[in-house]
């Protein structure tokens, strides 16, 4: 083989070895990609299995300022005039006035002033307990709401590492096919460059002929 028939042979094996490396990168760019996309919808499902407890953790959480007066005047009586004709409270405050009475009338105290007294002091007593009741429930559900909460928050920096890596890895892949396509172009323009010499060292193309 003549020394010009060398030269095309590199630059011919030189641009499938360019051509391999281009298709490599591709393949590793779309696998890459995959693997993004795979992470926005596992994080999309952890999301969304999630909401509903950072709404009701939300919710929660506003209940309990209102019933210590950090929504406002009216917001705070509305939550305990909620509470206060709420069943829950007329079923218990029925069964106590009840049981004050029936032990009153058991001890013959009916019509004393201790009994006016006891009945009384049930109905706010009552109330009071209700409303801590009703504020230490919130508080599960707050709790719940702000543990779900930090959760998306970590699977969302999880999965934002992820892609992070992802991206860089088909960079990298993209750019090792460029590269690879760049170099050859360079060794193209040297073996014309080089062509070129021979031609002009020969006298002209028919001087080349010698060289087949």
């Amino acid at each position: 083989m003549s020394f010009i028939g060398k030269w095309i042979g590199s630059l011919t094996g030189a641009q499938a070895q360019a051509d391999a490396a281009s298709q490599a990168a591709q393949t590793q760019g779309t696998a890459a990609q995959a693997g993004i996309d795979e992470q926005k919808r596992q994080f999309d499902a952890y999301q969304q299995m999630l909401q509903p407890f950072v709404t009701a953790g939300t919710g929660a959480l506003a209940g309990q300022q209102n019933l210590i007066g950090l929504g406002g005047a009216p917001a705070q009586q509305d939550a305990i005039d909620s509470i206060q004709s709420s069943p829950q409270f007329a079923a218990l405050q029925q069964q106590g006035q009840n049981a004050i009475l029936q032990n009153a009338s058991a001890t013959g105290g009916l019509r004393g002033g201790n009994v006016q007294g006891a009945l009384a002091q049930f109905n706010p007593s009552l109330l009071s307990g209700l409303i801590d009741q009703q504020y230490q429930r919130l508080g599960g559900l707050t709790q719940a709401g702000q543990a779900s909460a930090a959760g998306t928050g970590a699977a969302g920096l999880q999965s934002g590492s992820n892609i992070a890596q992802l991206l860089q890895q088909q960079g990298a892949a993209t750019a090792g096919g460029q590269l690879a396509q760049g170099s050859v172009g360079a060794s193209g323009l040297n073996t014309v460059a080089g062509l070129g010499g021979l031609f002009a060292g020969a006298g002209g193309i028919p001087g080349i002929k010698k060289l087949f």
